[in-house]
Formats: C-alpha cells, sequence, structure tokens
C-alpha cells in the first residue's frame, strides 16, 4: 500500500475543469491539515500535453487565493488510471475513458458530482478515524456501494459543464460547482484528523 491516497481528476483537454478541480482539492485538503496524506494529479483524454491552464481557469483560481501558475497538462493513459486510489471524471464520458483504459479501476472511478452524491450517503461513523490514507479508501468503498441506492435527479446532474472557450463567468460557475461537489467528500476524507 502506498503511504499517500492517490487522486487523479480528468476532463477533456486537461486545461480547464481537471486541473482547477486538482488545485481546488489541493487546497481543500491543505487548509483541513491533511494534505500531506494526498497526491492530487490531473489529465486529459485529448490532454494538451505541456499546456498551460487556460487564463480564465486561472483568474478563477486566483480569484479564489488558489496559484495554478505551475501547472502543465498531460494526456491519460492507462497507468495514470491504474496508480490512483480514486479517479474524479468531469463527465461520465470521462468517467468511462478512464475505465476503458483500466477495467480494475471501475469501482475506484466516478465523476466528482456522482462521488459528492455517493459520499453523502455514507454514515461517518463507519470510516476508520485512526489513519488518514485508510479512511480515504474506505470511503471509497463505501461510495461504491452505494451505486444505484442514490440515483441523481438526471444523469447529466453527474457532469460538469465544459467552460472551454466561454466567457470567465463559466469557469467561475464550474469552479464553484467543483467546490460544493469537494466539500462533502474532503471533509469525509479528512475526518477528525481535520484542523
Amino acid at each position: 500500500m502506498s503511504e499517500t491516497f492517490r487522486v487523479l481528476h480528468v476532463c477533456t483537454g486537461n486545461i480547464c475543469r481537471s486541473p482547477m478541480a486538482e488545485a481546488l482539492m489541493r487546497d481543500g485538503l491543505r487548509a483541513r491539515g491533511v494534505q500531506g496524506a494526498f497526491t492530487v494529479t490531473s489529465a486529459g483524454t485529448w490532454g494538451h500535453s505541456g499546456s498551460p491552464m487556460e487564463p480564465h481557469a486561472l483568474a478563477t483560481l486566483a480569484a479564489a487565493g488558489v496559484d495554478g501558475a505551475d501547472f502543465h497538462a498531460r494526456e491519460l493513459v492507462a497507468e495514470h488510471v491504474a496508480g490512483a486510489d480514486l479517479v474524479l471524471a468531469a463527465t461520465r464520458e470521462h468517467r468511462a475513458a478512464a475505465v476503458v483504459l483500466q477495467p480494475r479501476a471501475a469501482a475506484r472511478t466516478f465523476t466528482l458530482r456522482e462521488f459528492a452524491r455517493l459520499a453523502a450517503a455514507v454514515d461517518p461513523a463507519s470510516l476508520p478515524e485512526v489513519d488518514v490514507v485508510e479512511r480515504a479508501r474506505a470511503l471509497v468503498r463505501a461510495a461504491a456501494g452505494k451505486r444505484g441506492l442514490v440515483p441523481p435527479a438526471s444523469p447529466k446532474d453527474d457532469d460538469l459543464a465544459d467552460p472551454y472557450h466561454a466567457p470567465e463567468s463559466a469557469f467561475q460557475a464550474c469552479a464553484a460547482l467543483v467546490q460544493q461537489a469537494l466539500r462533502g467528500p474532503l471533509d469525509l476524507l479528512a475526518g477528525p484528523a481535520a484542523t
């Protein structure tokens, strides 16, 4: 078992949604005092390898006090999925693409909004309290066990709309949805260890 819990965010180009989610998740883990237990990365199914984040994405993160300037996009490969303890995709299409690359990862691959919905149905008392990494692994197993039991109002409710080529307001709306979706899972991941 690894010493850290590895989270992989996936979108199309790895220049908008997934790098914003990566940066916002890191920031959320840091705010809860558990960032050392996690490695958070991202990749794109049609990754613009080496590209920086979209300017509107950077500006949106900066407005939230998060620095994304050192980011460089990469294309998703099977090894990224295989090496992740949790894969959080922007949409159902991205979730499917990750599972095609690594079928064994199906039980630990969700859309971000799906994971938030399923994690909200998990009893926090059922998760281990002492070890943050073990707690995170238990949360993924428990969330996977809720599949089919807590359906979305509409399947598209599990997707994050793509703000690419849209005004900065679309990036801000996307980031707000990401932060909303991350809040519950981050609290559960951090658990009693949160500061």
